[in-house]
């Protein structure tokens, strides 16, 4: 269950928010899929949480949008992070048109439960 957040400024237009919600959800499931956690395609609810922060007064770093995103550490995952965060990068860039942002994966020793 990947969970993401995205920190954005003020200047970037809630169309954008918009399309990075709509898309966000299928193309993290399928950058961090593996055979421990596989994605079938169907997002159920509990699957990938995301959450949306607008930069705070004392933020600061330069991208006018940070989207980090953390899952489950698996082997299988992380052997190739870099090339999973960047096919990621490239296909939100293709799905929405963003331009300036920046993704930080991060894979966690962790563990999830939920209702179901």
């Amino acid at each position: 269950m990947p969970l993401v957040e995205v920190t954005y400024a003020p200047s970037v237009p809630e169309t954008m928010l918009r399309e990075l919600a709509s898309v966000l959800p299928h193309l993290v499931s399928v950058a961090v899929q593996c055979p421990e956690e596989p994605y079938d395609g169907a997002l159920r609810p509990g699957d990938v949480d995301i959450r949306f922060r607008e930069f705070g007064p004392f933020d600061c770093g330069g991208l006018p949008v940070v989207i980090e995103v953390r899952s489950k550490w698996f082997e299988s995952r992380a052997v190739n992070r870099q090339e999973r965060v960047d096919v990621l990068h490239e296909e939100i860039t293709d799905a929405t048109g963003l331009g300036n942002f920046g993704i930080y994966l991060v894979l966690p020793t962790a563990a999830w439960a939920q209702t179901d």
